[in-house]
């Protein structure tokens, strides 16, 4: 069985959160990433030092495995939290 999103909007809305609570954590990710690390990307593809194909808006490969966790884990969180909300407010 194919994964079929139910609402085709949820993959921007759920990186804009994945985004928002990197940021909330301080964690560097993305493009702006490697520029804040020092790297020259634009350069430092024309070298062939990073691949062109590599560096991607959603590059996550230099986070530890416990903060993007904790990404993971806070995403849970508030999305728990808003079901709860919605719940509690058709009572």
């Amino acid at each position: 069985m194919a994964k079929q999103k139910v609402v085709q909007a949820s993959k921007q809305a759920l990186d804009m959160m994945k985004y928002e609570i990197a940021a909330e954590l301080g964690l560097p990710v993305g493009k702006q990433a490697m520029s804040a690390m020092g790297a020259d990307v634009e350069f430092a593809t024309e070298l062939g030092s990073i691949s062109a194909g590599s560096m991607k808006e959603d590059y996550w490969g230099h986070i530890a495995s416990r903060d993007a966790g904790a990404v993971g884990g806070t995403i849970t969180k508030r999305l728990i939290q808003k079901a709860e909300e919605a719940l509690f407010s058709l009572s």
